[in-house]
């Protein structure tokens, strides 16, 4: 088994919110991510696969690359994340973003012959978020 990543960069802007909760309960819970902010984003997208005999590869990178940006990268740069369609009716935490993109690239990976991994988004310098997939 071979694994590859990508990494592709996006910046975009968020609020944290839960629809069901009151302003002061929202302010209580997320404090100052509950305003209006924004990130630089790196994405780095992990696949697993057999190499290809007839290529070498797990799959052409520029194959990836253009997946990710079609998928993702198109919808999130430079975007209000909240309205986003993938993230409708999510709270917009890094974490819940991990979710809905794996959710965005494991069949178009898999129409590739390879298999998504891991979705690793870093938030900040700091804060690093990993998704493994349900199993």
């Amino acid at each position: 088994m071979m694994y590859i990543t990508r990494r592709e960069r996006f910046s975009a802007s968020h609020r944290l919110f839960n629809q069901n909760l009151s302003q002061e309960e929202n302010q209580n819970l997320f404090g100052k991510c509950y305003n209006l902010h924004g990130h630089n984003y790196e994405i780095f997208v992990t696949v697993s696969g057999s190499i290809k005999p007839h290529s070498g590869f797990i799959v052409d990178l520029k194959d990836l690359k253009k997946i990710i940006r079609e998928k993702v990268i198109n919808k999130v740069d430079h975007a209000y994340i909240n309205e986003v369609d993938f993230m409708q009716n999510q709270i917009t935490t890094t974490e819940n973003l991990c979710i809905q993109i794996w959710k965005e690239l494991t069949h178009p990976i898999e129409l590739l012959g390879a298999k998504l991994y891991k979705i690793k988004i870093s938030e900040t310098e700091n804060n690093f978020f990993e998704y493994y997939g349900q199993n």
